[in-house]
C-alpha cells in the first residue's frame, strides 16, 4: 500500500513543477521556459521526489502528457455540460439501426449504446490526430494555430499557458468527480442537481 501511495504522489508531483536553479530544460516553446509553466499558488514549485533533478530528461514528456490530458478533459467537461443540458445533435446516429442521437442516454452509460462502428470511427479519427495531424511527438503542444488565431510571445504567452494548465487541471478534477459521482449514485450530473432543486438558469 505504501508503494502505491508513493507512486501516486510521484506521478502527480510533475503537475506542479517549476523553474529550478539546476537542471533547467529549454523546450521548443518560443521564449517560454517550460519549468515556469504551471507554477501557481498554493503549491508553487512542488517536486517532493526530486523528479527534476533525478529525471530531467523525462520532464518534457510528462509536461506534454499533462497538457494534452488537460486539453482533452476541458473538451470533455464541456461535453458533460452540453449533454446534461439535453442538447443533442438532430437526426440519426445510425440510420440502419434507427438510432437517433437523442436516444443515447447521458453519462457513462451512454457509451455502451454507441454502435461498435461509431466507436471505431472515433478511435480512428483520434489515431489520425495523434499520429499525423497534431502529433503526440510534438511535446511543445504548439501546433501553430494560436489561440483562435491570436499568437502570443513572452510574458503574455506564459500567462496564457499558465491559464491553460490551471484550467486543464481543474477540468481533470471535474471530469473525474463527475464520473465518480455517477458511479456512486447511478445518476448523471443533471439528475443530481435536479434532486437538489438546483437550477443554474433560474
Amino acid at each position: 500500500m505504501f508503494k502505491l501511495i508513493v507512486a501516486l504522489c510521484a506521478s502527480s508531483a510533475v503537475a506542479f513543477q517549476s523553474a529550478m536553479p539546476a537542471a533547467r530544460a529549454t523546450s521548443s516553446l518560443k521564449a517560454v521556459e517550460e519549468f515556469e509553466i504551471g507554477v501557481q499558488p498554493p503549491a508553487g514549485f512542488f517536486d517532493p521526489l526530486n523528479y527534476c533533478e533525478d529525471q530531467p530528461e523525462s520532464f518534457v514528456r510528462r509536461r506534454a502528457v499533462e497538457r494534452k490530458h488537460g486539453r482533452v478533459t476541458m473538451v470533455a467537461f464541456v461535453g458533460i455540460l452540453v449533454h446534461n443540458a439535453n442538447i443533442e445533435f438532430p437526426g440519426y446516429l445510425s440510420k440502419s439501426q434507427g438510432l437517433k442521437f437523442s436516444d443515447i442516454p447521458n453519462g457513462i452509460y451512454g457509451l455502451s449504446k454507441v454502435p461498435s462502428a461509431g466507436l471505431l470511427q472515433i478511435l480512428l479519427f483520434f489515431g489520425l490526430v495523434e499520429l499525423a495531424w497534431w502529433p503526440a511527438s510534438n511535446y511543445s503542444g504548439d501546433y501553430g494555430v494560436g489561440f483562435f488565431g491570436a499568437k502570443y510571445e513572452g510574458e503574455e504567452k506564459l500567462q496564457k499557458l499558465n491559464a491553460e494548465m490551471a484550467n486543464g487541471r481543474l477540468a481533470m478534477l471535474g471530469v473525474a468527480g463527475a464520473m465518480l459521482a455517477e458511479g456512486q449514485t447511478g445518476e448523471t450530473l443533471s439528475e443530481q442537481l435536479l434532486a437538489l432543486n438546483f437550477n443554474p438558469f433560474a
